[in-house]
């Protein structure tokens, strides 16, 4: 068994350099030798078939279980490597590939009461997690970092101008705002730029927190947050804007969701989709994140987007790729989380930090190493909604970092 997984293993890691010692102690090193080594030791045997059976799904399960142990460097390091090499995945892995795209559009069949499912699965969890690694507005999307130094509030301030700039959004406007999370958008929106701002959300405890925070805040007659699938909130409005939701719609659901959002939109008003893709072709939702993380979730590729928006009658005014952003926003999350793991483990267990170390160190390396990114997608339904040059977006980020600068209202989450 030692050499076999030492055969395989090394067929598919070839550049940089991991050791691994097996549950006998075997140990054996595969790579090109380049960059700096990692060493990684199996617990078990079982760990080790597990990993040769099912490795997309494996790989995270036996370190979350403590049968993959790290002697040298850290998952991260690990991933850095094995998520850099020339196939992205092992070659014996590959008809478990094929049967998962085969059958994705069942695994992101995504009614109303699964979306529901869903989303509770990932952010009904304990608010106070996401308190250790979100910037003080808890942004949990991809931050935009105008310089290599920003600190992580700054890139997600940054984030949320960038996004306002191209919605051109004007004072008493209505906006909508699918997938609310805990409010911050939607509050800054209200606040800075006076818009009257409904948020939506399939998450109770995100619902509860940005209630809070509008009422605290004292806009809580300019900014609403209600549990109502998008499919369901009443229209029209001025502004729709989506951030990191679309990514639970489901690729069988791309019509609906368009459709939808074609009439909710006012007819001069301004779109604008915010979500993690993928840059090459169509594929497949990896199992380990499917099964753990986002159950139901799933990264499009622009050619099964773009289709969607065309039989929806909208017009693509802009598209903007976001390459490196999400992987400094990761690193920033994993950093911060790890720095607080022993407040985790007690909110869970050390099982779940290590899921979520592994989830976090994943991600990163998907952007880093991989060729996932996210776009912004501005959309509109009629020709001259929006100016013909893109240099409006500049000035209208500056406008609004005039405003900021203005004695404005903490917002803050009821007992924070």
């Amino acid at each position: 068994m030692d050499r076999l997984l030492r055969l395989l293993l090394g067929q598919f890691i070839q550049r940089g350099a991991i050791t691994f010692t097996t549950a006998s102690g075997f140990t054996f090193t595969c790579g090109d030798g380049t960059g700096i080594p990692v060493h990684a030791r199996f617990a078990t045997r079982e760990a080790q078939w597990r990993l040769l059976f099912d490795p997309e799904l494996a790989f995270g399960e036996i370190y979350m279980d403590g049968e993959l142990v790290m002697e040298r460097g850290s998952i991260a390091d690990l991933l850095a490597i094995a998520m850099d090499q020339p196939a992205w995945t092992p070659r014996w892995a590959k008809l478990h590939g094929w049967l998962r795209y085969l059958t994705r559009s069942l695994r992101q069949f995504n009614p109303r009461p699964r979306s529901r499912d869903n989303v509770a699965h990932h952010y009904d969890l304990d608010g106070r997690l996401y308190s250790l690694f979100l910037d003080a507005d808890k942004q949990y999307s991809c931050a935009y970092f105008e310089s290599a130094d920003s600190s992580l509030d700054d890139a997600q301030l940054a984030k949320k101008r960038h996004i306002a700039a191209k919605l051109l959004v004007a004072p008493g406007q209505r906006v909508l705002d699918i997938g609310s999370g805990w409010g911050g958008l939607g509050l800054y929106l209200a606040e800075t730029c006076g818009a009257e701002v409904t948020g939506i959300t399939l998450s109770r405890e995100q619902l509860q927190v940005a209630n809070s925070r509008a009422e605290e805040s004292g806009l809580s007659s300019s900014a609403k947050f209600i549990l109502e699938d998008y499919r369901d909130v009443p229209g029209p409005f001025d502004r729709v804007v989506s951030v990191g939701m679309f990514e639970h719609v489901g690729v069988t659901h791309y019509d609906t969701y368009f459709r939808r959002c074609a009439e909710l939109l006012d007819d001069d008003g301004v779109m604008l989709l915010h979500s993690i893709g993928r840059s090459e072709g169509p594929g497949f939702t990896n199992p380990w994140i499917a099964k753990y993380i986002f159950p139901g979730g799933y990264l499009p590729a622009l050619s099964e987007v773009l289709p969607a928006i065309e039989r929806a009658g909208l017009l693509v005014c802009d598209i903007e790729i976001l390459r490196l952003h999400y992987a400094e926003t990761l690193k920033a999350w994993r950093e911060r989380f790890l720095a607080r793991r022993e407040e985790a483990e007690r909110l869970y267990d050390a099982r779940f930090v290590r899921m979520w170390e592994f989830y976090l160190a994943a991600s990163e390396m998907s952007f880093r190493k991989q060729n996932t990114m996210v776009f912004q997608i501005q959309l509109t339904k009629r020709q001259g909604i929006v100016p013909i040059t893109r240099d409006y977006i500049m000035r209208e980020e500056q406008r609004l970092r005039m405003i900021e600068g203005r004695p404005i209202t903490r917002l803050q989450a009821a007992g924070e």
